[in-house]
């Protein structure tokens, strides 16, 4: 059974039974700052569970992208090493939000795994494990699917209750496992629990599917409040039952893998070894699908976050290929594999298919130039017994190889080797010092590693050529015109047309290739009878290549064509690039001259600027950088830019990216009195021409590194008229005018403060917040009072009880609170806690009358009230369970 039919069998069979279909959420998880990736299936209904958020469907089924590769749930280091780690993977999964639960759960997954219409694996071959307080499952399992009692095992926490992370919802869960034994071995026979744990850990048992009730939403403080409603997240892994179902040893002997380990193969020019030599190959097979889902995604290599996670997987990637003898870039190729055989599941792998071969190709190349001389080095360092590698040998590393700490760390580790990690960190700040005292003493900066370039922006990687172009006109060379037009007529030197696009070599290219951070152009370009759509523009060998679509049919006869850019989002682009050099500027004036760029990035719309800093920027910072970049920018200084030797220009003054590559011959971009710095890029003609400038945020990047964003120009413009709306439509809500909107604020919050203050004190005093719908009733000696009250807030409940309990003895409250979030609360006095009586057993069995759960101590406790509709029944049997609650207490 092919993994697409899995896949689509479970969807159908779901789809059948009232689940509504619903894709994949993205692997970068948003506004969830708690997950680095998306984990699980449950990620997108994370809200849903807690009652934050209503669907128009509360059944629910997907197959979901997943990435353990970060945070909690991370197997990185596992992948390739096991039959059944990887990074990526998929998650098969059927939901119920407060609709079906433990019962309709299991009858769904026994049909679905062993009747012959679907799966049909034969019911002797499943264990099952349920969490140990669970003897409900435990008893739906015998009573629905037959299975003998000795094939069902009750394990602890770290086996059978699931969570996403330390927090969000959460329960008990039940698992299905598949016996891989022959019938020889034992098959169908009942194992002690002991025995059970050893086979799944040897691989015999293989766990195909979890079942998590969802019971529990866990805080920040380890505490579990219950759910709105109980409700059911399963995960059946894709890959593990593919394996099961083709009959196969390890998930990476699958249809899901296998086509990318040939391509492995013929690109390595090695068969494929199962064992011990073959983890370079399945290691390839798994990176080269979470690298292509995650860039497709919108994640992007990096330092630091998810990026940083991505770049150490592709980096992982490149190492394993070259420990097999490869010395190109390999991944892009294995991304093509990826996006052929799973862009009809996940379209976002065709829409984003060159964007995600290029990034991979330029991450390859970069890193294949520093790993031949470090890995060598490394070796040597390493030479006989286990041991640590000292701070300033990793250093050199890093320094001179470019080699990063993390990938030293992993190759030690595999060989028994620790790294002395401290000593490397005060290497590294020794170098930042002797840094910044060179730059204050006018030393020059480094050059290291330089390479032919065309301009002053460091020289980037190269995209693999996708079949050769046709050449037009040979011994041509293209010459960009960009930096003096916007339009031109020029001629086709060549092209290549691919499936999707039509690419072309000009003669005078007026487009601006992405590069040193600034987006690349758009535009068309247009011969006699045919136009182009420009959508892309890239640097492969050296030359600007113009990607875009076009009508059914171009004619390249006529070699001369108009060649115009986007002269709007040009300009915009242009602000905002200047405006960065002002921003550097400014920073380096108002935080100090230890501030370098680590980063940036130009759009039309907004522009992001890392820098070296070592705290967050204030608010009073922010506003006197922000007001030096503006008066730069009223000064309208005329930006003059030039060519000039490498040498030269550092010679000048102008500032360079540390550790980049230049070219000999650089671009300066000179703003006189404000800036000097190497840059390729294209500007405005004058300060000016920038219009306006705001900040809108300020971040940390990762430690040392901060981070602003901003806007300029229309940006500014439109950004200022959102926020004179924002305040007009306050000042209209409060029935005042702008300028008066602060001082009305202060005196609604103020009033609001003596409220509150007003309403403790009736609280603290008893039957303030209370109805007149109370009721008392004795039991034996004990007075019961129960009452409802609209207050919700857990803080003013807990004052009405500790009212109650200071003027009554011998007493119990229970308080229906039917705010937003319906409850009940029980107090109950010290001196009936001295008998045995507890707030906590008694709130228990008062929720369980709506389905819902509680507990606290033993003085106040609460509980969740799930079904409304039974408040009225639960009120009039509470003396009933209070009097059974005090029964058992005394006893």
């Amino acid at each position: 059974m092919k993994a697409a039919d899995i896949r689509r069998s479970f969807v159908d069979y779901f789809t059948a039974r009232d689940h509504s279909p619903v894709s994949s959420s993205s692997l970068a998880p948003q506004g969830d700052p708690t997950l680095l990736f998306t984990n699980a299936g449950m990620v997108q209904f994370k809200r849903v569970f807690q009652g934050l958020e209503k669907r128009d469907y509360r059944r629910a089924v997907t197959v979901q992208k997943c990435v353990r590769a970060g945070g909690k749930h991370n197997d990185l280091e596992e992948v390739g090493r096991t039959a059944r780690h990887h990074t990526f993977f998929e998650m098969l999964g059927n939901f119920s939000f407060g609709d079906y639960f433990k019962e309709r759960a299991i009858e769904y997954a026994w049909e679905w795994v062993t009747s012959e219409t679907f799966l049909g694996i034969h019911p002797d071959r499943i264990y099952i494990s349920v969490h140990h307080t669970d003897s409900e499952a435990r008893s739906l399992w015998r009573r629905i699917t037959g299975v003998d009692d000795s094939r069902i095992y009750r394990l602890g926490d770290e086996d059978n209750f699931w969570q996403m992370g330390d927090t969000g919802p959460c329960g008990p869960c039940s698992e299905i496992f598949v016996d891989l034994r022959s019938a020889d071995d034992g098959l169908a026979k009942g194992l002690t629990t002991d025995e059970f744990v050893e086979c799944n850990e040897a691989g015999q048992l293989l766990e195909i599917w979890n079942l998590v009730f969802m019971q529990f939403d866990q805080a920040t403080d380890g505490s579990r409040s219950p759910l709105p409603a109980p409700s059911v997240d399963t995960g059946a892994g894709l890959e593990r039952i593919a394996a099961v179902m083709q009959r196969v040893p390890s998930n990476f002997d699958t249809d899901l893998f296998m086509e990318i380990i040939a391509g492995v193969e013929e690109l390595v020019e090695l068969s494929y070894d199962r064992g011990e030599r073959g983890v370079g190959f399945r290691v390839l097979a798994d990176h080269a699908r979470a690298v292509s889902f995650l860039l497709a995604d919108g994640v992007f290599p990096s330092n630091d976050g998810r990026g940083y996670v991505l770049r150490r997987i592709l980096r992982r990637a490149v190492r394993h290929a070259y420990l097999l003898g490869r010395r190109d870039p390999t991944l892009t190729h294995l991304a093509e594999i990826v996006i052929r055989q799973m862009a009809n599941v996940y379209p976002e792998l065709r829409e984003k298919a060159s964007h995600i071969k290029r990034v991979t190709q330029a991450e390859e190349e970069r890193f294949l130039e520093t790993i031949d001389g470090g890995l060598s080095r490394l070796d040597d360092l390493m030479k006989g017994a286990s041991g640590i590698i000292s701070g300033d040998d990793v250093f050199k590393l890093h320094d001179t190889f470019g080699f990063p700490l993390d990938l030293t760390q992993l190759i030690a580790s595999e060989r028994g080797w620790s790294v002395d990690t401290s000593g490397f960190d005060a290497a590294l700040e020794a170098q930042r010092t002797r840094s910044r005292e060179g730059t204050k003493a006018g030393l020059p900066v480094a050059r290291q590693g330089l390479s032919p370039g065309t301009g002053g922006e460091p020289s980037r990687g190269t995209r693999q050529p996708r079949g050769r172009f046709t050449r037009l006109k040979p011994r041509v060379r293209q010459k960009f015109v960009g930096y003096d037009t916007t339009r031109t007529e020029t001629d086709v030197i060549a092209f290549r047309q691919l499936e999707d696009q039509l690419e072309l070599i000009l003669q005078d290219n007026p487009f601006y290739a992405e590069s040193g951070g600034q987006v690349g152009d758009t535009g068309t370009v247009s011969g006699p009878a045919w136009s182009m759509e420009v959508k892309d523009v890239q640097k492969e060998d050296g030359k600007q290549v113009i990607a875009g679509s076009f009508a059914d049919s171009f004619d390249l006869g006529e070699l001369a064509v108009d060649a115009v850019v986007d002269e709007p989002r040009r300009r915009d682009i242009e602000r905002n690039h200047s405006a960065t050099h002002l921003v550097h500027a400014a920073l380096r004036a108002v935080l100090g001259e230890h501030v370098r760029q680590a980063g940036s990035a130009v759009a039309p719309d907004r522009l992001r600027f890392d820098f070296s800093h070592h705290s967050p920027v204030t608010h009073q910072e922010l506003e006197a950088i922000e007001e030096e970049v503006n008066r730069g920018i009223w000064e309208n200084v005329e930006i003059e830019t030039s060519q000039m030797s490498y040498d030269k220009a550092i010679v000048a003054g102008a500032m360079a990216l540390f550790g980049e590559k230049y070219g000999d011959m650089v671009r300066v971009v000179n703003i006189p009195g404000v800036s000097m710095e190497l840059c390729g890029g294209t500007h405005v003609r004058s300060t000016g021409q920038i219009g306006l400038f705001h900040f809108t945020g300020e971040s940390g990047v990762q430690a040392g590194v901060r981070r602003i964003e901003a806007v300029t120009g229309p940006g500014a413009y439109e950004l200022v008229k959102t926020l004179d709306e924002r305040v007009a439509n306050v000042a209209a809500a409060l029935r005042t005018s702008p300028e008066h909107a602060a001082r009305k604020i202060e005196a609604l919050l103020e009033e609001k403060r003596r409220l509150e203050k007003q309403i403790g004190e009736l609280l603290k005093s008893g039957p303030a917040g209370q109805s007149s719908t109370g009721e008392q009733y004795r039991v034996g000696d004990i007075t019961v009072a129960v009452d409802e009250s609209p207050v919700s807030d857990r803080g003013q409940v807990g004052l009405i009880m500790d009212a109650f309990r200071r003027s009554h003895s011998k007493a119990i409250q229970v308080l229906i609170t039917t705010g937003e979030r319906a409850s009940v609360h029980v107090a109950v006095t010290d001196d009936l806690i001295s008998r045995g009586i507890r707030a906590g057993d008694i709130v228990r069995r008062v929720a369980a009358l709506t389905g819902g759960k509680g507990g606290g101590k033993p003085h106040f406790a609460s509980g969740g009230i799930v079904d409304r509709e039974r408040v009225r029944d639960m009120r009039a049997q509470i003396p009933d369970v209070v009097a059974s609650a005090v029964d058992g207490g005394e006893n």
